[in-house]
């Protein structure tokens, strides 16, 4: 592609597909991926129990990782949800802990009502599509890319989607950050910036 102009166009038209096929899959086979992506990231992240971690509430067919930190958070660790806070500029993170108590959110989404602002030392980011080289694919509003390049300490970005949103490229530009780790149903991956695709 030329330029930012016509990746914007291309992105604008894969988000609707990638969140179709999304929302196609069905009940059962969501409920099984879900549980196959939990189990990954217990694996290829063991240390998460100890830290402040970000985390996102479930939104239009996403991996909920709400059973995740739920357990994650009766092992001591710490959890924040993002909060725009401006609509543009960078999210911050607010505390959150099972039963309290949430209001809705930019596109409706829970936010926590209450709770001490935190820097969370782990981020799970929701990838609505992803390359090989760790780019992810968001709704469009760049707030993670901001978010992330705005931390005074980078959290670890760990990426969390499915194998059906793998693209061969989403035609990363300069405002771009890719991911530390990607995660699917089938396999958890540092990726290679270097290289065209990574897997393991």
């Amino acid at each position: 592609m030329q330029g930012w102009e016509e990746v914007r166009a291309w992105r604008k038209a894969k988000r609707p597909e990638l969140i179709a096929e999304r929302l196609a899959v069905p009940r059962e086979e969501r409920a099984r991926r879900d549980a196959a992506i939990t189990a990954r990231i217990e694996e290829a992240v063991p240390e998460l129990a100890g830290k402040c971690v970000g985390f996102y509430w479930p939104f239009k067919g996403e991996y909920d990782p709400r059973p995740l930190v739920q357990s994650l958070h009766g092992r001591g660790a710490r959890l924040a949800l993002p909060v725009v806070v401006e609509k543009a500029r960078p999210m911050r993170f607010r505390e959150w802990w099972p039963h309290m108590r949430m209001v809705p959110g930019i596109w409706n989404i829970p936010v926590p009502d209450e709770g001490e602002w935190v820097q969370p030392e782990a981020l799970l980011v929701p990838l609505l599509g992803f390359d090989g080289r760790g780019y992810r694919l968001g709704y469009g509003g760049g707030y993670y890319d901001r978010t992330l390049a705005a931390m005074p300490e980078k959290p670890l970005a760990i990426g969390i989607g499915f194998e059906q949103s793998r693209l061969p490229t989403i035609h990363p530009q300069p405002h771009d950050v890719p991911m530390d780790l990607i995660i699917t149903e089938r396999q958890a991956f540092r990726p290679e910036p270097d290289s065209g695709e990574a897997g393991a």
